[in-house]
């Protein structure tokens, strides 16, 4: 080694290969992706071996790039882990915090939670990341996600807030006027579903529930869409029968522009959790921002 690499550097290349991407590391560090090329370029350099292997559509370390992120990744948390202790000595706390939730979820934060948070803690930046796919909230650098109780992991420590949630089927009153109204699941085999296709790819299967009974459907339908927001637009327009959570449609629900149809087979389930790690140390913004969860959204 030539030239000792700056943590900068370091940093920088363990980001480069959690993400597989200088694009995305480059938008976690808040640099241009041509910088930080260049940083990879002058850590090789000085420390005379190459650690990435790059070309215009793929990135993977060396096997000296495999070594050093191996000893790597355990000193930079103990680095952070060191300087949140210190932190906690502040009067408040300061720094990013990075969740990752469903978008109908961010939604429901930013009514009043994420406003009521920025505002409490001035010194906390908030970065709120919307997807549809479920990730590894720790390999993707996040101190916390947010999902529906059932796809949280289990080895995660779970916070739930807000109370249940359903998920409901819903027709316009147009649509139920040219078709006979469901009684029972099975008699979806008549009417056009609108179909939801999830980030993997597979089509959802619809849920529904009734004394005990369980019974899972995926009926043939001429539109699959990927988002509650447009399923419910299409409903309302009387294109079919939609499966969505309640808290996408109780407005047109409330305005008589969809009615609720299979009523009795839509029971309540557990709703949103925050969840994080259980095995690292709860970062001071993290804990504020649960307070400010719990009192907001019991």
């Amino acid at each position: 080694m030539n030239i000792r690499p700056t943590l900068s550097d370091l940093e920088a290349f363990a980001a480069i290969v959690t993400h597989r991407s200088f694009r995305k590391a480059a938008e976690e560090l808040r640099l241009s992706p041509s910088t930080l090329s260049h940083m990879m370029r002058t850590l090789e350099a000085n420390m005379g071996v190459r650690l990435l292997h790059r070309t215009t559509r793929s990135l993977s370390t060396t096997e000296a790039g495999e070594r050093l992120l191996a000893r790597l990744q355990p000193v930079l948390r103990d680095l952070d882990l060191a300087l949140e202790e210190v932190n906690v000595f502040r009067d408040r706390p300061s720094g990013q915090l990075r969740i990752n939730a469903s978008e109908i979820a961010a939604r429901l934060l930013l009514h009043s939670v994420v406003p009521t948070f920025l505002a409490r803690f001035p010194d906390m930046s908030l970065d709120l990341v919307t997807e549809g796919r479920l990730i590894d909230i720790v390999a993707e650098g996040f101190d916390a996600g947010i999902r529906l109780g059932e796809s949280v992991p289990q080895d995660m420590v779970a916070v739930r807030f807000g109370g249940t949630a359903r998920f409901v089927a819903v027709a316009s009153p147009g649509y139920l006027a040219d078709h006979p109204k469901p009684e029972t699941p099975d008699d979806l085999r008549d009417h056009r579903c609108i179909r939801v296709r999830m980030p993997s790819g597979k089509p959802y299967r619809w849920e529904f529930e009734h004394h005990g009974q369980e019974l899972t459907v995926d009926f043939p339908g001429q539109l699959t869409l990927d988002h509650p927001g447009l399923m419910a637009e299409c409903a309302l327009k009387g294109m079919g029968i939609a499966y969505v959570p309640t808290s996408v449609v109780q407005s047109y629900l409330d305005a008589g522009q969809l009615v609720e149809v299979l009523s009795n087979w839509c029971p309540a389930i557990p709703g949103l959790f925050l969840y994080y790690a259980g095995h690292r140390h709860v970062p001071a913004g993290l804990r504020a921002f649960i307070d400010v969860l719990k009192e907001l959204m019991p």
